[in-house]
């Protein structure tokens, strides 16, 4: 007897859409020409870690030129060269959290991006309730200037093994957060890399998280290379089917590490019958 497909219906079902991450693909060009080549490869949505390190005139432009819409960027992390990553939880850091917040909303407005990546920052385990306690104080503060400027922050568990001493690293975590704080300027970005390391269990996660409402973007890559999303342990044609199981309307970034050069790497995009949007 054959059985019944667990396919989505496709008449019925949402086209996924993909936005490319500029930081992580077309990294053989300068950042302002990658907007261009993403155009040239059918995507419609891009978006990058920061963007405050380039002329913000220029990405509008680069942007406006090519029909692109930002749909995610960071808020300056701290010194990424020194190896900070994130300042919300860093002790004594509020002026310079309140800075970074009130800068990357000025930004937002001027690209016209709807979310901000607030990303948690490192912590020693001694001393992570009091990091925690740091990090929901200004978090709150953060959501509500994002309130007043009509934008939406995200907050991202990321797996330590990439980034260890990371404070945000469970889906939990992000979603007991977010209840706390109780605005819907303040939502969850869900990895599904990041997710797989840490916790497994995706489709459930995905069934258990989604419907809620409260996260606001996704992103992909393959695990554990974190290359292009058609090889590894994570199989990614059964998670596309789930998004569209689950009605999944929002973006998807394509933040992975290209095994050669992008473009010739998108193949995957045709192969499960997906095209960038």
């Amino acid at each position: 007897m054959a059985l019944p497909s667990t396919a989505p219906d496709s008449a019925s079902s949402p086209v996924l859409k993909f936005a490319a991450n500029l930081s992580w693909l077309y990294t053989d060009l300068p950042f302002l020409d990658r907007f261009e080549a993403a155009t040239r490869d059918g995507f419609h949505g891009v978006e990058c870690l920061f963007p405050h390190e380039h002329p913000s005139a220029e990405i509008a432009a680069r942007l406006r030129v090519n029909g692109l819409e930002l749909v995610l960027f960071n808020a300056a992390p701290g010194s990424w060269a020194q190896g900070e990553r994130g300042l919300a939880c860093l002790e004594g850091r509020d002026d310079d959290f309140r800075s970074s917040i009130l800068a990357a909303l000025n930004l937002a407005a001027e690209l016209g991006c709807p979310r901000i990546h607030v990303m948690a920052g490192l912590h020693d385990a001694s001393d992570r309730d009091a990091a925690w306690a740091r990090y929901t104080q200004r978090l709150q503060w953060a959501t509500e200037q994002a309130a007043h400027h009509g934008r939406t922050l995200m907050i991202e568990p990321i797996n330590p093994r990439d980034m260890p001493g990371y404070l945000l690293t469970h889906q939990a975590q992000a979603h007991e957060l977010v209840q706390a704080i109780g605005s819907p300027h303040l939502q969850v970005q869900m990895d599904l890399y990041h997710c797989q390391i840490v916790e497994g269990d995706v489709s459930m996660k995905l069934r258990q998280y989604l419907p809620t409402g409260r996260v606001g973007h996704l992103q992909v890559a393959a695990v554990p290379d974190r290359g292009e999303p058609d090889q590894g342990e994570l199989h990614y044609p059964w998670v596309f089917d789930e998004l569209r199981r689950l009605n999944w309307s929002g973006w998807i970034g394509c933040e992975y590490r290209p095994r050669t050069h992008t473009s010739a790497g998108l193949a995957w995009l045709a192969d499960h019958r997906i095209t960038p949007c």
